[in-house]
């Protein structure tokens, strides 16, 4: 099986201490062909089992388990003192802390510099080096590790993972592997050996991603899926059971404790919770942070130029990876508060873009402490991040839509009279009704028109007299009552607290009632009934009661209260007053049903 017999056979007796061996001419052939059949024999099975050991490690493994694994047999095979990795990260051009056996990744720094360090030359020369005495070398910074472990020699030897396309990099790195022994020799077979099982571990990592990027193809089909299934529902699509959907399609990508959708004005001074998960309770859906509470907003929306060098975050043009929350100073006070109370060790930014134009961010809280998140990762991130932009955009178009429904028949009713006003001959009184129509269409397109905006924007928050605008509600759905010839139906007014003041977007508590009143008058029974309003002031909350004729279920009643309204004006309605920090009560009577809605009392300067 050897090559070229002969020849070695002349380069061992040139050997100084085969020189003077006197033997007969068959000796040296039969001690080779007996080296051939016990020795080497038994040598190449010792090493295929290891490099098949190596190929058989487990693809569904992390890497870093992986890379653990494969040092573990290295260790092991080699009789050395214990073996770590490291890669190479090329968006912080520093060596990251990958993997060790046996495991003391605690102690160990979590990155290293490229320039000047053994780890960086092999990955840039991919060359193995050896180092017969680390306490020698001075490319070798950390020594007190190095003594205190008594260890003494190191051999660093390249791990090279070839790309799978184009715009991809190849991914490398270095396994040191570490002995006792000082100024040791290392062999050329032991060296070579070494190499082998490295190459086959790169295999076994291209296996993964294979695998991998198989599953995020599933990924993409599952979210769509998810996405479009919702779409198909009676009630449109809601962006709570959106993310309840679609967000443990993540759960082996990363262990997630929330994940939320961020929407940034245009004037890019603030940014807009959208959506979240988990959903009530954890997240204040609408509210509205100034970019300059957060640095770390400033740095995503390019207000403030990065120009750290810190290892608690990475900063890139894809991402930011808040990797140590307690520590970096891209996180402010308050929201290092918040991250330590639900457990978040790790906090991925994601912009989301618009042709070029930064619109939207996602933020992934994780439960461990990542320090680096991969390529193919990001891309599913921003695939979902544009995904869920585009649902976003489709609820609010639902809810617009549904939304359109009372002030568009209001006005067209308001528009026939005023048509027919117009007809008769003019008086006092008819011209009083005429500006009186005219004032209430006026306001009711201007209302559809803030309704179609609201697919982009709220308008301004402002302090809104909470009666006025339900008795102003009240008329409208009067008008809408008249159009759809409810018949029966006596409407009752007051009483009212005049000085009931909210702080909201109007066109919110417009909606609100709106969609109560909608829903009160459908309630009422064919033979008819009544439908009564009325305000109050109790303690700190503002209190508007819609009262309807009909019974309401107990079993609907906690159903609605649970917020598992099956129709879209309740789902609009319980995630507008979660936003207003409100409450919505229901109280089912024998023959009537009341929904009292509270919302939070402004207290303006004159209050107490």
């Amino acid at each position: 099986m050897l090559i070229d017999v002969e020849n070695l056979i002349r380069e061992i007796q040139r050997e100084p201490w085969a020189k003077d061996v006197s033997v007969d001419d068959d000796f040296w052939p039969l001690v080779i062909e007996w080296f051939n059949d016990h020795v080497l024999f038994g040598f190449l099975q010792q090493v295929m089992r290891q490099v098949d050991t190596i190929v058989d490690i487990n693809p569904e493994l992390t890497e870093r388990q992986i890379l653990e694994g494969a040092t573990r047999y290295m260790v092991e095979f080699l009789g050395a003192h214990h073996a770590s990795v490291r890669i190479y990260d090329p968006q912080s051009e520093q060596m990251l802390s990958f993997g060790s056996y046996p495991s003391e990744e605690e102690k160990r720094q979590t990155f290293i510099p490229l320039e000047g360090s053994i780890a960086g030359e092999v990955v840039k020369s991919l060359r193995t080096c050896l180092v017969p005495d680390i306490l020698d070398e001075e490319r070798y910074q950390n020594k007190d590790v190095i003594q205190k472990r008594g260890v003494h020699s190191l051999m660093a030897i390249p791990l090279e993972i070839t790309r799978f396309f184009p715009s991809e990099r190849d991914t490398v790195g270095v396994i040191q592997i570490y002995y006792t022994e000082k100024n040791r020799n290392f062999t050329p077979i032991e060296i070579q050996v070494a190499n082998v099982m490295a190459k086959r571990l790169s295999f076994v990592i291209a296996r993964k991603r294979v695998l991998h990027m198989n599953r995020l193809n599933e990924k993409r089909e599952a979210i769509l899926q998810h996405i479009f299934q919702t779409l198909g529902t009676r009630g449109g699509i809601k962006m709570e059971e959106v993310f309840n959907e679609v967000i443990p399609e993540l759960a082996d990508m990363v262990d997630l404790q929330s994940c939320a959708l961020f929407s940034i004005t245009d004037d890019y001074n603030n940014v807009i919770l959208e959506a979240g998960y988990p959903g009530r309770g954890y997240h204040s859906i609408g509210k509205s942070f100034s970019v300059s509470t957060e640095p770390v907003f400033e740095f995503l929306t390019n207000l403030r130029e990065y120009s750290g060098d810190s290892a608690y975050e990475m900063v890139t043009p894809s991402y930011i990876l808040i990797v140590d929350p307690q520590r970096s100073d891209l996180i402010s006070k308050g929201l290092k508060r918040f991250v330590a109370s639900h457990n978040i060790n790790s906090i991925l930014y994601v912009p989301l873009r618009v042709d070029g134009e930064l619109t939207h961010f996602m933020t992934f809280d994780a439960l461990d402490q990542r320090q680096r998140y991969r390529d193919d990762e990001i891309d599913i991130f921003l695939f979902l991040g544009r995904e869920l932009m585009k649902a976003q955009k489709m609820e609010r178009l639902d809810d617009a839509l549904h939304d359109f429904k009372n002030p568009a028949i209001a006005t067209a009713g308001f528009a026939r009279r005023l048509k027919k006003l117009l007809g008769q001959e003019e008086r006092k009184d008819t011209k009083e009704q005429i500006e009186k129509y005219a004032d209430i269409l006026l306001e009711e397109t201007s209302r559809l028109q803030e309704l179609a905006m609201s697919l982009y924007q709220v308008g301004k928050e402002e302090v809104v007299n909470l009666t006025e605008v339900l008795q102003r509600r009240f008329e409208i759905n009067k008008e809408a009552i008249r159009e759809q010839l409810k018949q029966n139906v006596t409407l009752n007014e007051g009483p009212f607290d005049p000085d009931l003041n909210v702080l909201s977007y109007r066109i919110n508590v417009e909606r609100v009632f709106d969609n109560l009143l909608n829903n009160a008058t459908k309630a009422i029974p064919l033979k008819g009934g009544t439908l009564d309003i009325l305000t109050y002031e109790d303690g700190k909350w503002a209190c508007a009661e819609i009262i309807n004729t009909g019974h309401m279920p107990e079993e609907e009643r906690v159903r609605l209260l649970e917020g598992e309204a099956r129709g879209r004006g309740l789902y609009i309605t319980q995630r507008i007053i979660r936003l207003l920090k409100g409450k919505v009560e229901i109280r089912a009577g024998k023959d009537t049903t009341t929904f009292l809605v509270r919302i939070p009392r402004y207290k303006g300067p004159n209050r107490g």
